[in-house]
């Protein structure tokens, strides 16, 4: 771990005096809190977040874009893993059956886990089997959408986060607000009191200084790797022609978990796989650049089932389904199976620049959680906060252009917001029922439409010198309460297109 990653995890220095816990482990990772909404409207307030996130975002997203401009061959990229995820996600089944075939030819054991219950009960299971009270853990998301800490820790286990900003998060009692930088909300200052009020061997007069952060959580955490017996991590991909696995990570943290404990335990999602070495090479070239703004991850770890006298001598992998059959069914949502969790589409995301992951209530945040969280735990009732989350988005399509696999987003998110739509329809028409019952026979009929638009010109002089509308009577006032309408312009395209018809003439 060094100090240099400590940038990747918090923010500049501030004048903030302390901390505070913030949202302890709920019960359901994926859906906790308010909705988006009103989550949105809180953070908002918070002025040191929007400042922490605008620095941490800018920053990463330069690093990306400087890394990005070094490859000649970077969309071709992007249209390879788009085509490999898209061939994996036809030929899942077979894929799986074929990694588990390798992996227990290998001296390996597997798990198949429908739900986050039954992935717990297995992780569980096995560790108590070993008699031990503590493991240690690599960053992993699949682990955090289960609680498997949570369900653990009731259980008198403590599994240690052993990545620098998931201990951050673990340490303050918080939840993770970005999927590659989880502690990406807190500044050093911050960070610092975490330390010390929380880290049981904090040294006495820490500072600020990342280098001296860095050095004091690598104390701390040798002590857990030295002694570990047991180990859970997840996978970046899984290569199925091999049955290997493999973890790309930037500190270091994952090698010592993955080699020196006796037991490792792998936790993953279903769709986290690829058909060989060829289609991994793509990613290994994606995913660094679009995370981090690296070139390469420093510590790339690959391994398959068991070697006698030469890392774990026990070796389990736990496969996840916990929804991900039902978005695979979606021939527009299972876009979202094809996510390689870098976080790219969050770092140039203006609305999630400006609330932060924890408005979204759940582990999977940004773009990508607002379409992979409904799918994953079926939420269309507008009673469930998750059905909420297709609509926290402009639609601006910066997340698609951004993507290293080239995920549709922006349409994904439309539809789904259908799907939610068309699910709560019926009982008493709500504002938008009506207006949008008011407004289908001008949008039905193209002559009415027109004179709309004639009439909608007149607007301009509502608007002034700036030719923006900033208030309207209600219920418009619904729309300009948070934001300006631009003025139309003083001659539509209607109008253009019949004077330049008259002019061809």
């Amino acid at each position: 771990m060094t100090a240099a990653q400590t940038h990747h995890c918090h923010c500049e220095d501030t004048t903030a005096l302390g901390w505070t816990p913030g949202h302890p482990e709920p019960e359901q990772p994926l859906r906790w809190g308010d909705k988006f909404p009103e989550g949105a409207r809180k953070n908002l307030q918070n002025t040191q977040l929007r400042r922490n996130l605008k620095y941490a975002t800018t920053k990463i997203r330069t690093k990306r874009n400087t890394r990005v401009e070094e490859m000649p061959d970077w969309e071709q990229l992007r249209d390879a893993a788009s085509a490999i995820k898209h061939y994996t996600m036809s030929h899942l089944p077979e894929l799986l059956e074929e990694m588990e075939r390798n992996v227990q030819a290998r001296g390996g054991i597997v798990h198949w886990a429908r739900d986050a219950q039954e992935a717990n009960q297995i992780i569980h299971q096995i560790v108590a089997s070993k008699q031990v009270e503590e493991v240690v853990k690599v960053k992993s998301m699949v682990t955090q959408e289960i609680g498997m800490n949570k369900y653990l820790a009731e259980r008198g286990i403590s599994a240690w986060e052993t990545d620098l900003a998931e201990m951050i998060v673990q340490l303050s009692e918080d939840m993770p607000s970005h999927i590659v930088v989880p502690a990406i909300h807190r500044n050093r200052a911050e960070i610092r009191a975490i330390f010390a009020n929380r880290m049981e061997d904090a040294p006495e007069n820490l500072s600020t200084i990342p280098r001296e952060l860095a050095m004091a959580a690598r104390a701390h955490l040798r002590k857990k790797f030295l002694s570990a017996k047991v180990a859970i991590s997840g996978s970046n991909m899984m290569i199925a022609d091999s049955g290997t696995l493999t973890v790309f990570e930037s500190e270091g943290n994952g090698r010592m978990c993955l080699t020196l404990p006796e037991t490792l335990i792998s936790v993953v999602g279903i769709e986290k796989i690829v058909p060989n070495y060829q289609a991994m090479e793509v990613f290994a070239q994606l995913l660094p650049r679009s995370a981090t703004g690296e070139r390469m991850n420093p510590y790339t770890s690959l391994w398959t089932g068991v070697t006698p006298g030469d890392g774990p001598q026990e070796f389990h992998l736990v496969l996840v389904d916990n929804g991900r059959s039902k978005a695979l069914a979606d021939p527009i949502g299972r876009q979202a199976l094809h996510c390689i969790r870098c976080g790219a589409c969050m770092n140039v995301c203006p609305v999630y620049e400006h609330v932060g992951g924890h408005a979204y209530g759940s582990v999977y945040p940004g773009p990508i959680g607002a379409i992979l969280t409904p799918q994953l735990t079926g939420a269309v009732d507008r009673k469930d906060p998750n059905s909420a989350l297709p609509f926290a988005s402009s639609l601006c399509g910066a997340c698609f252009e951004a993507c290293p696999v080239k995920i549709d987003i922006p349409t994904a998110l439309v539809h789904l917001r259908h799907r939610v739509i068309e699910a709560n329809r019926g009982g008493i028409p709500d504002m938008w029922d009506v207006a949008m019952a008011a407004s289908s026979p001008i949008m039905g009929s193209g002559s009415m439409f027109a004179k709309a638009g004639r009439v909608a010109s007149m607007a301009r002089f509502v608007g002034g010198k700036n030719q923006r509308i900033g208030a309207l009577p209600y219920p418009a006032s619904m729309w300009t309460g948070s934001r300006d309408i631009p003025a139309p312009p003083a001659e539509s395209f209607r109008q253009w297109w019949g004077k330049h018809e008259e002019e061809s003439k």
